[in-house]
């Protein structure tokens, strides 16, 4: 299937060009901090976690939202699925690639990785978040291929691939869930110290996951012959709707456990973040931002004349996974280390070399996902 990747228009070849160039890019900044260290980043002694570790967070959700797809089609035979579930299966591989590139370039010497499963430490939720986002990573890659591979031929997938289908759906909610608990399990955050973490963090997946392969639905359908279905991105819509409301939701309960008992080693953390704390507020802006954007689109989603308006949800969308990035990928590790534990407040911002970086390695992620796509969807053109 492989031969697929090499037939496409000028834009196609313009595109993985300009991925290439980015991703040099990417690179040569990461030789700049490889050398000089991770003193060129905008991390410190009282912020340790920042941009890097905050894309890795998001990204495990866009990865474990691939089970929304998974389990309607596969467990319950929504036929309507049929076409896009391999799609959400890719995106869970190309999500988890680049989680793996933050990772690695958040440590400061690369090689350390390998310490996670050369000295294997049960007690550490880091060692048990490694073992399902590389878990998940081989379910996606093997159940997917195979799958293609039998649906180009016309014949049902090996007997022995079901049981990793069935096995990858419980993986897909484990790997947000350990990666949940490496936070609420930190006694000294307060900002991370809920029982709710884990559902916030599901919930937000389930949204903004959705969110975003409704989009890559819509670009495929525009480039290509290739059409998932209006009542797949329908159903995704309706996914995504029921996934910001319970984001939302369970925001809103944080918020007023932790206003309205007062609790200061909580409460800071949310001052900081929206209202801002002793002069020091970066951060107030873009998450009221993210703020407006999520509830507007909850409103808009809510109502089935806008949801069902194909510009209207375009955008919707991408206001959703925008809002849902701001939250996450930026206010959740900041919010965490600000205040510190001694009640110091220290303002973090991304390098201008932390930022070429992960362009870099968001173009990897692209990367992965056009050559996966262009596979996948080169083989249901042929079979539908």
């Amino acid at each position: 299937m492989l031969e697929l990747t090499l037939k496409g228009n000028r834009y196609y070849w313009m595109w993985l060009a300009f991925l290439m160039l980015v991703i040099a890019a990417g690179f040569t900044a990461y030789m700049v901090q490889f050398k000089v260290g991770l003193a060129v980043t905008g991390l410190s002694r009282d912020v340790s976690w920042g941009f890097y570790i905050a894309q890795l967070t998001f990204l495990v959700g866009v990865a474990a939202s691939a089970v929304m797809v998974v389990l309607p089609y596969y467990l319950h035979n929504y036929k309507a699925f049929g076409k896009i579930t391999i799609l959400g299966e890719f995106t869970a591989v190309a999500s988890v690639c680049m989680c793996g590139l933050f990772l690695f370039v958040d440590i400061g010497q690369p090689a350390r990785a390998l310490n996670i499963f050369l000295y294997p430490a049960p007690k550490s939720v880091v060692f048990w978040d490694a073992l399902v986002l590389n878990g998940y990573l081989f379910l996606n890659i093997l159940v997917g291929w195979n799958v293609l591979e039998a649906e180009r031929h016309g014949v049902n997938p090996p007997a022995w691939v079901k049981p990793l289908i069935y096995l990858s759906s419980p993986w897909a909610f484990a790997i947000h869930t350990v990666t949940a608990f490496l936070y609420c399990g930190m006694a000294g955050r307060g900002f991370w110290l809920t029982a709710i973490m884990a559902p916030r963090f599901l919930a937000s997946a389930f949204s903004s996951g959705p969110a975003f392969l409704i989009l890559l639905c819509q670009v495929v359908r525009k480039i290509s012959a290739f059409d998932p279905g209006r009542e797949a991105i329908q159903a995704l819509a309706k996914i995504a709707t029921y996934g910001l409301l319970a984001n939302l939701f369970f925001l809103g309960c944080e918020v007023f456990v932790v206003f309205y008992s007062g609790i200061p080693e909580h409460k800071v953390h949310f001052q900081y973040l929206y209202l801002g704390l002793e002069g020091h507020g970066v951060l107030v802006p873009w998450m009221w931002t993210a703020m407006l954007l999520m509830v507007v689109s909850a409103i808009l989603l809510i109502n089935p004349i806008t949801r069902q308006n194909d510009h209207i949800l375009t955008i919707v969308c991408i206001a959703l996974f925008s809002g849902t990035w701001i939250d996450k990928g930026l206010g959740l590790i900041t919010g965490g280390f600000i205040p510190t534990p001694l009640h110091k407040v220290v303002d973090y911002t991304p390098t201008l070399i932390e930022l070429i970086i992960s362009f870099g390695i968001y173009s990897v992620g692209a990367l992965v996902l056009t050559i996966l796509f262009k596979i996948a969807v080169g083989v249901k053109r042929e079979a539908f």
